[in-house]
């Protein structure tokens, strides 16, 4: 039998890496595998050929051919390389008494740009009402993230949060130690002054913070700005400029580029010529109680969507009852954010509501688009002549259940295929009799300011607007 040797030279070749796992609106970089790596020996039999000269008795002989341990380089390609980048590690504290609107909007907002975020608790247990009553579940409590390393420590603001924040020792030290080696750290509303000046974290630092807290700052220090950044802090002034803080730290931590895409699916992109708030076939919507709003939720449903409106309704003494149409209480949204809702669709169902409200959230507005119970409160809801809205994509619901004729409203841009385009305006809000629906999460404010206004008159909505710090226009 003869045997040949044959030696293959070492190759360089890139090797695909595993597919890069996903979690809600967040990417973990793909590893790359950069190593030399031996192949193991093998055998074979090759039969060859009968040559011209062979005789008839003649077989081909069998030839073993032995493959030496190949040395293989494997080099990550470019955009392995590209899509290898760190992901961004934000920490996000929440307390007794919390403000809502900023905790929701900075968490969703970081997560859509990509960053992992914790939401952690300084309480005993992971469940924590908020400063307007929204109850929300924490991911992890503050001390499993005493070890950990963050590129940004954001604050949210909220009366008593901020002073929960500022007592808790395990996040004071782990602010001081994200200040003292430069890394970003961030605060809105009542924090900087509350939070962050006792802790010595404001020396020489130019801050902004909420009105109402205005004085406890350093006078030369003390900026009046909606949105001040200085080195590694950030700070800014209330529930309603948390969509323009959020956005910043997305700039800080990913670049322009995913900051502008971030805006441009909030619809912050909105031109000087676009109209905040329209009125067509103006109605009466005063009613000689308190007004009664029901917000049904499902998993997936939009948590910016449902919490702006919750918060600022809820600021004007309207009686808000958020209901689930899933079968328990607590509800994943649109980005991880896990709150509890006040009832079950089925028991919220036994009363009448001056107002149903529906959130956007593809997922969301699926599962609220099946269920029965709320499609036969909103059937009962337009035919006994009482208000409805939608937000952002949820005007489909509106629409599959044929409640939107001889409508005018605005929604989404991701929907406006599916709907009558002469029924469209161009403006953040649109009020046409009972129904009022608003084009986008950012329009939140606008939207929940508008409701305040209908029922109760200019005067308590603009109230309510210096509070959240929003410039308020009644037309």
């Amino acid at each position: 039998m003869n045997s040949v040797m044959v030696i293959l030279s070492p190759l360089n070749f890139p090797m695909k890496t595993e597919a890069a796992a996903f979690r809600p609106s967040q990417m973990i970089s793909a590893d790359i595998i950069h190593r030399r790596q031996p192949l193991t020996n093998f055998n074979f039999r090759l039969n060859l050929p009968k040559t011209l000269s062979s005789s008839p008795s003649a077989t081909a002989s069998a030839t073993t051919i032995e493959i030496e341990p190949l040395q293989i380089e494997i080099e990550p390609s470019k955009s392995e390389i590209e899509s290898s980048v760190p992901v961004k590690k934000v920490l996000i504290p929440i307390g007794l008494g919390s403000e809502e609107m900023e905790t929701v909007i900075m968490v969703n907002v970081l997560r859509q740009a990509g960053a992992e975020v914790i939401l952690a608790s300084v309480e005993p247990e992971l469940r924590v009402k908020l400063s307007g009553g929204t109850i929300l579940i924490a991911d992890v409590s503050i001390t499993e993230c005493s070890d950990q390393m963050f590129d940004l420590v954001a604050l949210p603001g909220g009366m008593p949060g901020s002073v929960r924040l500022r007592d808790c020792k395990t996040l004071e030290e782990i602010t001081k130690k994200q200040a003292e080696e430069k890394r970003l750290y961030a605060a809105i509303c009542a924090a900087p002054a509350v939070t962050l000046l006792p802790w010595g974290l404001l020396k020489r630092k130019k801050t902004t913070c909420h009105p109402a807290f205005w004085h406890k700052l350093p006078t030369f220090r003390a900026v009046k700005t909606n949105l001040q950044v200085d080195d590694e802090l950030t700070t800014s002034r209330g529930p309603a400029t948390s969509f323009q803080f959020s956005v910043s730290l997305v700039e800080q931590l990913f670049g322009d580029a995913t900051s502008t895409k971030i805006g441009n699916l909030l619809l912050m992109d909105a031109d000087d010529e676009l109209s905040r708030k329209k009125e067509i076939n103006e109605v009466e919507w005063a009613v000689d109680h308190t007004p009664r709003v029901l917000i049904p939720i499902a998993n997936g449903s939009e948590d910016i969507d449902v919490i702006t409106v919750v918060d600022i309704l809820r600021r004007a003494k309207l009686d808000v009852t958020v209901a689930s149409v899933e079968k328990t209480l607590t509800i994943s949204g649109s980005h991880g954010i896990k709150s509890v809702a006040d009832k079950l669709i089925k028991n919220a169902a036994e009363s009448v509501y001056d107002l149903i409200i529906l959130p956007g959230g593809d997922t969301g507005v699926e599962r609220l688009q099946k269920s029965r119970i709320l499609k036969k409160l909103l059937k009962e809801q337009v035919s006994d002549g009482r208000k409805y809205g939608a937000i952002s994509s949820s005007i489909s619901i509106l629409h599959k259940h044929s409640l939107l004729q001889d409508k005018n409203a605005a929604a989404h841009t991701s929907v406006l295929n599916n709907l009558d385009s002469n029924a469209m305006v161009n403006s953040q809000v649109v009020i046409d009799g009972r129904l009022i629906t608003c084009r986008g999460s950012s329009s939140g404010p606008e939207f929940a300011l508008a409701i305040i206004a209908k029922f109760f008159g200019h005067g308590r909505a603009k109230s309510v607007a210096a509070g959240l710090v929003f410039e308020y226009r009644s037309t």
